[in-house]
């Protein structure tokens, strides 16, 4: 109100002498030397301590629109006294409607908070790893990931050596790509990637642990002339199970891990995994068919006659997903997820780009049917697995059949036994991905490691040099002088991987060029025009760049590598003091980075996704923006250029790495499913 002049109207009405002051300041002088004096009560007074302080200015206005239409005097002020006193009157009941709100408030959050504290104290285990908190970056702050589930878990067991007795048999399902277990050509398509790799490994591993008796991982049969025989074979052994000098007769030749192939789709082609969806009911029948007669097998040979069905069907990836689902309705079996990548976060991705319309995208991924298939194997999965909390915070949180938040809230209310009125969402787990660290011998400081290569290839006085491993000499042909740190890359050629913004950053940055040498494994090949359109356009564009920057004779881009290669090449890189990068744009975890940092390599790796993780424990690098190409290049020569760094983070990464081991990744694995509820067909 534009200079409150109706306020000192109605105090002018108030008083009834003339020499009253006109403003609110000096009323407050007038009320304090009243309250001094011990004066009774004053309509001056009160108004000032009381409305003008307390009560909104627009219902006081209405009350001295109701006393100047009063004319007479004695009226008015008596009008003006009963006024006030209303007004009085209302401030009280808004304070004490206001107080009563408060202590509503208060109430709940008290609720709120007891709630919390019985969910987390008492069912930690039945609620998601995100809500916990205990990510692979905190469990290695604090403890191991098995003290802490000790910790939390006081009514969960922890899957141990005692469980030896128990004959367990797990399915595992993986259709795209090329499945086989030795000599995995890793790289080859985009299909044939870190997902294979993990999948044979994780069967092998649990076929290995206390308790598991058979592990099936259910793939596509092929047998197609353009690739090789034994993706044809209908059955492949991966390995015999745990070497625990078991006596028991009742152990049979059914036991270990095997790659099962199930023909779906055209028996003579190979297939993207974009084309399977239509074959998806196909193969759901046949390993049907094959579950029901093992099982069979298996009772007889150890379930005394009984049938020994599955005790949980785990779908990885989308089609895998939609098969799981479907088979653990059919069975009445438990089901696990892993998602590996998600379709949701990739449209997003793609659409942010701008390269695609979406109707490109959807027709060139089939988008739309992997993200109904990912919504369908929620709503199915007692479990799903992530390799890092970024994985349940940023992607499954896009999905309708995820909620971060409602999905704690579920978790809480279900372990009080209160009414979630038929809403379900599967729980959620973080477990690293393990390694085998059979090949890998961690060294100390001394004088083999930080050697330099020359002692290997030969000396400056022309000595001979040592016999080297082949995949050496095919990297190092390449290179002018192959004595200088390695900057080494390592994954299929991928669009999403971002190869060229990382030889973007070595092309354009003189000081590295001249530091280091770059490295590019990307797969195998024979010849680019034979390739997909995806990986052709990568490898055309690598090949201009090395052009335009007149790189030949820094960058190595061999055409065949072996997978019992993958050692030696990190071993290569090691020796040159060089730094491993993984530059993707979103990495859903980086195996490659536990590997490279097994083998004494630092990293510079993308800050999206797994490596925050992964770089949280380990410690051993830095991470930078993916489609900052000079941020990439400061990080690399930073690493390279100063010694005592380099230095400090192989060496936090040889101390943490005993982390990601498989024992380690299959004990969590077999308790997270333990608390699955467990069930088997009724017929």
């Amino acid at each position: 109100m534009a200079g409150n002049e109706w306020i000192n109207g109605y105090l002018e009405a108030i008083l009834d002498t003339g020499g009253a002051s006109t403003t609110v300041e000096e009323q407050h002088r007038v009320t304090a030397a009243a309250r001094e004096s011990g004066d009774h009560f004053n309509p001056t007074k009160y108004f000032v301590e009381e409305v003008v302080s307390a009560v909104d200015e627009s219902d006081l206005h209405r009350t001295w629109l109701k006393v100047v239409a009063t004319r007479n005097t004695r009226e008015r002020s008596s009008r003006l006294e009963n006024m006030c006193w209303r007004i009085w009157h209302l401030a009280r009941k808004k304070k004490k409607v206001e107080g009563e709100e408060l202590q509503r408030l208060a109430y709940r959050r008290w609720e709120i908070e007891q709630g919390r504290r019985d969910a987390t104290e008492d069912l930690s285990e039945e609620l998601s790893e995100g809500e916990k908190g205990d990510g692979i970056g905190e469990i290695i702050q604090i403890e191991t990931t098995q003290k802490k589930l000790q910790r939390h878990a006081s009514s969960q067991e922890i899957w141990s050596d005692d469980k030896k007795e128990k004959k367990l048999y797990i399915i595992l399902l993986s259709l795209h790509g090329l499945v086989r277990g030795e000599n995995m050509e890793l790289g080859r398509d985009s299909d044939t990637g870190g997902q294979i790799k993990y999948v044979v490994e994780l069967a092998r591993a649990l076929a290995k642990t206390a308790g598991v008796y058979r592990v099936d991982l259910f793939t596509r049969q092929i047998s197609s002339p353009d690739i090789d025989w034994s993706y044809g074979e209908p059955t492949e052994m991966l390995s015999a199970g745990p070497d625990d000098n078991d006596e028991d007769d009742s152990t049979g030749e059914s036991r270990g891990a095997y790659i099962i192939r199930i023909p779906f789709g055209p028996r003579d082609k190979y297939l993207e995994k974009e084309l399977l969806w239509p074959h998806i009911q196909e193969f759901v029948d046949g390993a049907l068919a094959h579950i029901l007669n093992m099982s069979k097998i298996l009772g007889e040979q150890v379930g005394g006659g009984q049938p020994v069905w599955p005790y949980v069907i785990h779908g990885h990836y989308a089609d895998a997903g939609d098969s799981a689902a479907l088979l653990s309705g059919a069975l009445n079996v438990p089901m696990v997820l892993t998602g590996h990548s998600l379709g949701r976060n990739k449209l997003e991705q793609l659409l942010k780009q701008g390269r695609q319309s979406w109707e490109d995208i959807n027709s060139t991924y089939k988008i739309m049917r992997r993200i109904e298939a990912e919504e369908l194997s929620l709503d199915a999965a007692e479990l799903v697995i992530t390799s890092t909390r970024q994985e349940i915070d940023e992607q499954w949180g896009l999905y309708d059949g995820f909620d971060v938040k409602l999905e704690k809230v579920l978790r809480a209310r279900d372990r009080r036994g209160v009414n979630c009125h038929g809403r379900y969402m599967p729980r959620m787990a973080v477990i690293p991905p393990g390694m085998d660290f059979s090949s890998v011998v961690i060294q100390e400081d001394g004088p083999e490691v930080d050697g330099d290569l020359s002692q290997l290839t030969g000396g400056a006085d022309g000595s001979s040099p040592k016999a080297l491993p082949s995949i050496w000499l095919e990297v190092m042909r390449f290179f002018t002088n192959p004595h200088k740190p390695m900057i080494l890359a390592l994954s299929r050629p991928d669009p999403k991987k971002n190869i060229t913004t990382l030889l973007k950053a070595f092309g354009e940055n003189r000081s590295l060029r001249k530091l280091a040498n770059l490295t590019l494994i990307m797969g195998n090949r024979d010849d680019i025009e034979d390739m997909s359109s995806g990986s052709g356009s990568v490898l055309t564009t690598v090949l201009k760049l090395i052009d335009k920057y007149d790189l030949y004779g820094h960058v190595a881009y061999p055409k065949h590598h072996r997978q019992s290669d993958v050692p030696e090449i990190y071993r290569f890189a090691a020796k040159t003091k060089g730094v491993f990068i993984n530059p993707a744009l979103v990495e859903p975890f980086g195996l490659t980075l536990i590997e490279a940092a097994a083998h004494g390599l630092p990293m510079v790796a993308t800050k999206n996704g797994g490596p925050v993780d992964i770089n949280r424990a380990l410690n051993n690098g830095l991470l930078v923006d993916p489609h900052d190409h000079q941020a990439i290049a400061d990080a690399l020569l930073k690493l390279l250029s100063e010694k005592n760094l380099w230095r400090e983070c192989r060496n936090n990464g040889w101390k943490n790495i005993h982390l990601f081991s498989w024992p380690e990744h299959c004990r969590t694995y077999l308790t997270r499913v333990d608390a699955c509820r467990m069930r088997h067909p009724q017929w």
